[in-house]
């Protein structure tokens, strides 16, 4: 396969069964890699008041934070809260609330967000009520409660570069959504991407998986007798963000989360590495194969990774 990460499974739930990656040498003579940074992906949280949600998503930031080996940085992947796409604006303060409390309270690391679909309020207008000349509406809410300075952007640490994309745009018929880049968004990555000096390695952050195999495997795929994918689990523009990434070639990383699931999938140079949920299967239990859990990520100077799947150890509630 190709790509520089290795990638290993552990559901022990805890400290003890994450191990930090070994450096490794080609020869006695050949520069030791170092790490550059350790990260936690905390993705699909889905926090709200019910089914023990804000004590989970609380479990999970103090796991990490008490790792033997604990991570620098923590990046949340969307779905912050459980649903604000259809929910009342009353519902979707009240999600956001629950965010802000458990974050104060039990996160002490910095943190570093993208938007998810779920994160996004009142685009199904027949149930949410809202109205888009509401301030708030869309994703002006989340980029608020997330503290983030824009829906898409790019940032630097420990000698990567990290860019955060938004992955959701309406989809074809009202209260949908599709998988994509909008065009300013895609020309803004080119151009993010062209000013990288060589050299430098990329992690790209998205909440719906620029390229996957568990969205093969999220629900009953093949009863046409055809695989068929909708364009709301992976990126409908895959084969143009393929493209562009061929192109820099400095694009090492990409996370993501959305369907719950764990897969990895290396293409032309670049993995593709879907965590599984905070909140497992909606905080009732696991997601098919997928316990609750988080991704804990090792970045190294040479621009290649490290990468594992770590439970928490999390009872659902009732």
């Amino acid at each position: 396969m190709a790509g520089g990460g290795a990638w290993a499974w552990s559901l022990a739930g805890g400290a003890s069964s994450l191990r930090a990656a070994e450096p490794a040498t080609e020869s006695t003579n050949a520069k030791v890699k170092k790490r550059a940074l350790r990260l936690a992906h905390l993705t699909d949280i889905h926090v709200q008041p019910e089914l023990g949600a804000p004590q989970g998503m609380a479990a999970c930031l103090h796991h990490a934070q008490q790792l033997a080996d604990k991570p620098e940085l923590i990046l949340t992947g969307g779905d912050s809260v459980m649903e604000s796409f259809g929910a009342t604006k009353e519902r979707t303060r009240t999600q956001w609330d629950v965010w802000r409390k458990v974050l104060k309270d039990d996160c002490s690391l910095p943190v570093e967000s993208c938007i998810g679909n779920h994160d996004v309020w009142g685009w199904d207008q027949a149930h949410s009520g809202a109205a888009d000349s509401d301030p708030l509406y869309g994703k002006k809410w989340a980029v608020d409660e997330l503290r983030i300075a824009d829906r898409y952007r790019s940032f630097d640490s420990a000698g990567w570069h990290f860019v955060v994309l938004d992955s959701t745009h309406p989809g074809a018929t009202p209260g949908t959504y599709t998988a994509r880049l909008d065009g300013e968004q895609f020309d803004w990555l080119a151009r993010d991407l062209a000013a990288v000096p060589q050299g430098v390695p990329v992690l790209v952050l998205s909440h719906i998986p620029i390229l996957s195999a568990a969205s093969f495997l999220d629900g009953d795929n093949a009863q046409s007798g055809n695989w068929i994918v909708p364009g709301a689990w992976m990126h409908v523009d895959v084969r143009k963000l393929i493209d562009l990434f061929h192109k820099t070639g400095k694009v090492k990383l990409c996370l993501s989360g959305h369907l719950h699931l764990v897969d990895r999938v290396d293409y032309d140079g670049v993995t593709y590495l879907c965590n599984g949920a905070v909140c497992g299967g909606w905080w009732k239990g696991n997601n098919q194969e997928c316990d609750e859990g988080y991704g804990v990520v090792d970045l190294f100077d040479d621009g290649s990774f490290a990468a594992q799947y770590v439970g928490f150890g999390w009872q659902p509630v009732g």
